[in-house]
């Protein structure tokens, strides 16, 4: 997913990216390619004139990059690094920036800052394999060099005893809509492509259940969640270029449509006005007393159902995008994802938003495609992360802060693209290699030859239950033993070697 710039443009944008004055711009060039290169020296001009003071204070992250890219076009390493840290900061579950900040320090023969950095990251369990990449060589040749590479690669090691529990037919349908009817005992799978949910037996077998037609009115299905108690199914579904029956019609259609879980009988369908507004839910949650709420990821909105129609109750454009929901028990905190931020909470009663307190140094919050609810804990899908993992956290009293982490299942070769996920009883089920990246923006399959079935991904959320786990952290120190060790007690993470930095 793509980090989205703020709404208004910082300084920093106009400082280094703005047009040519106007005396200048009054001598037209020649050619475009001219202009082009005009316009690049003012910007590179611009760019040298900015202090550090400066690009530490700027909050606009597209703006940043771009200045980045100058600095690095450049070869102005010093300055490079300016941006990278201040990214970081705005963008502080990014493995990859910090990744790219560490080498930048590793080419200037900053071994200090570059070993901080990535014993940094090591401690909050990325993973990555650093032995053999050559532009490194500046700071090799010490023990804290070998122990940084041991544990990074440690960190992404494959680790937790789930697998995959089927697989869904190949074929162009996009699936990356899962929900659990736990009285007929079975998945139900929702089609972007088709808008079909299908009944999904143990074996990945598919039964056609509900069907776009001119009854229903649905669309490609975007997201899925059951309401047990009241025999419920609610579909987040939306008329875009990646559905087939997209025409000018219903071009950027949308809504909730409410079914009969057992029959797949419509029963209310909350479609968004079109007053020129898009949205696309994709991601739904189902409180305990039956409250229904709705995410449109890039549109930064939480939507409820009342009085018949939809009414947004979190809409704020700091949040980069939402990538997944998830409801306490007592239904009085609803749980969002940013995929950049982190997680937040929402009381419903006050509407008073808090972001969930955790241990920054130890774990990763970013990065997240889907969330679910399970006991009085938290379970995260991390496909941003690296490596990809799931994770359960566990919450204080408060459900504001995490007390511990557990690692359910990471690194696991079926881990291609995370998806949608949905709990069933005390496993939690995930689509392992959601197929997008297959379409073009115009919904158009431009890879068809690397259509692949649907991996269902299947884990133990009681796995280690009643273990301490790591607190507030990722999970670095369990790695170092097996599944059986973990069930005895924690393992021990590698020891540190003295903090020499030369």
């Amino acid at each position: 997913m793509l980090i989205q710039s703020r709404t208004i443009q910082s300084w920093i944008l106009a400082a280094a990216i703005a047009a040519v004055p106007l005396a200048a711009a009054a001598q037209k060039p020649s050619t475009p390619e001219d202009a082009a290169a005009k316009a690049q020296a003012e910007m590179a001009q611009r760019a040298q004139a900015l202090t550090e003071e400066q690009v530490m204070q700027s909050h606009d992250v597209a703006a940043l990059s771009q200045l980045g890219q100058v600095y690095a076009a450049q070869n102005d390493t010093r300055r490079l690094i300016w941006v990278l840290k201040r990214v970081g900061e705005l963008s502080p579950n990014s493995g990859d920036l910090k990744m790219q900040l560490a080498l930048a320090y590793a080419k200037l023969d900053d071994k200090s800052n570059a070993y901080d950095t990535l014993i940094r990251m090591q401690t909050q369990g990325f993973g990555y394999d650093i032995s053999k990449d050559s532009r490194f060589d500046p700071i090799h040749g010490t023990k804290v060099w070998d122990y940084l590479v041991a544990n990074l690669q440690v960190n992404s090691k494959q680790f937790g005893e789930g697998k995959t529990a089927f697989s869904l037919p190949k074929g162009d349908y996009l699936y990356d809509a899962l929900a659990w009817d736990a009285k007929r005992g079975g998945l139900l799978a929702g089609s972007a492509r088709d808008g079909a949910i299908r009944r999904v037996d143990a074996h990945g077998k598919l039964v056609d259940f509900i069907k776009p037609d001119s009854s229903n009115g649905l669309w490609g299905v975007d997201s899925l969640a059951v309401d047990a108690t009241r025999g419920k199914l609610y579909a987040g579904s939306s008329s875009t270029a990646i559905y087939q029956g997209f025409t000018g019609d219903n071009a950027g259609h949308s809504g909730i449509f409410e079914f009969d879980l057992a029959t797949g009988k419509l029963l209310h369908k909350y479609v968004f006005p079109q007053n020129g507004d898009v949205h696309r839910l994709t991601s739904l949650a189902v409180a305990s007393g039956g409250k229904v709420y709705a995410a449109d990821a890039m549109g930064r909105q939480i939507f409820t159902i009342e009085d018949g129609q939809l009414r947004d109750i979190v809409n704020n454009p700091k949040l980069t995008s939402i990538t997944g929901l998830a409801v306490s028990g007592d239904g009085r905190t609803l749980y969002l994802a940013d995929y950049t931020l982190g997680i937040f909470g929402f009381d419903v009663a006050t509407g008073k938003a808090f972001e969930l307190a955790h241990d920054q140094s130890r774990l990763v919050l970013g990065g997240i495609v889907s969330m679910q609810w399970f006991d009085g804990t938290l379970v995260i899908v991390e496909d941003g992360m690296v490596p990809k993992r799931i994770m359960r956290l566990q919450l204080d009293k408060d459900g504001r802060s995490v007390a511990s982490t557990m690692p359910l299942d990471v690194a696991h070769p079926e881990f291609v693209a995370l998806g949608a996920s949905t709990v069933a009883v005390d496993k939690l089920y995930t689509i392992a290699n959601r197929q997008e990246s297959l379409y073009d923006n115009h919904g158009v399959l431009t890879e068809a030859d690397k259509l692949a079935p649907t991996t269902i991904f299947r884990s133990n959320l009681r796995f280690a239950w009643g273990q301490k786990g790591v607190g507030g952290g990722g999970p670095l120190e369990i790695h170092q033993g097996t599944n059986a060790d973990l069930k005895k007690s924690k393992a021990k993470s590698v020891e540190t070697p003295a903090q020499q930095k030369n």
